[in-house]
């Protein structure tokens, strides 16, 4: 809702400093041009979404995800403890941090939702809840695919190049979510 304000109040600000500048056409060009950018900017990357998600579908059923879920089962036992008693959560959990590792945010929503629902009790947020949105939205990624393809269509030629920063920010900004998300559920208890 907030969102949509803030838009309306971007679009009535741009349209009004267009029309004291005397630059009405210049300004529908503008607009017209960057929704053309964008179609053909989501058109191109389009393969490789395509392509990543298969990939990840195809760890799934050659029981890759399931490797990577054994691998990642002590780490989500500490952060998630729920997930000792619940399989679906834990299976649910590893299939997302395992997207999330390929950098496939859009594959990893139906999981990370479905998880969202098993942590949750009654109408307030546990603290495994807030771990998991923290995790989820400051995700660690190993192949930023969605990023790459990105860089790809607007004609980078090296799309991976960013790798190193990528791991080193990542790493940082689920590492310092989940410990605030940790200390301030602790705090809040008290």
């Amino acid at each position: 809702m907030v969102m949509s304000w803030i838009w309306s109040l971007f679009l009535f600000v741009s349209i009004l400093c267009a029309a004291i500048t005397g630059r009405g056409a210049q300004l529908g060009s503008a607009v017209l041009q960057g929704a053309q950018s964008g179609v053909t900017l989501a058109v191109s990357m389009a393969g490789s979404v395509c392509l990543w998600t298969g990939v990840g579908a195809l760890m799934g059923r050659c029981g890759i995800t399931e490797g990577l879920a054994r691998l990642l089962r002590p780490v989500l036992g500490r952060l998630f403890p729920s997930t000792r008693s619940d399989p679906a959560l834990a299976r649910d959990l590893s299939a997302n941090v395992c997207a999330n590792f390929l950098g496939l945010g859009n594959a990893a929503t139906p999981m990370g939702i479905s998880a969202a629902r098993r942590l949750k009790r009654g109408d307030e947020a546990t603290d495994e809840l807030c771990r998991l949105i923290v995790l989820n939205t400051a995700s660690i990624q190993l192949i930023p695919a969605n990023v790459a393809a990105v860089r790809s269509a607007l004609g980078c030629a090296r799309p991976f190049a960013i790798l190193p920063a990528v791991w080193v920010s990542s790493i940082c900004s689920a590492g310092l979510g989940v410990a605030a998300a940790w200390i301030l559920g602790r705090l809040c208890r008290r």
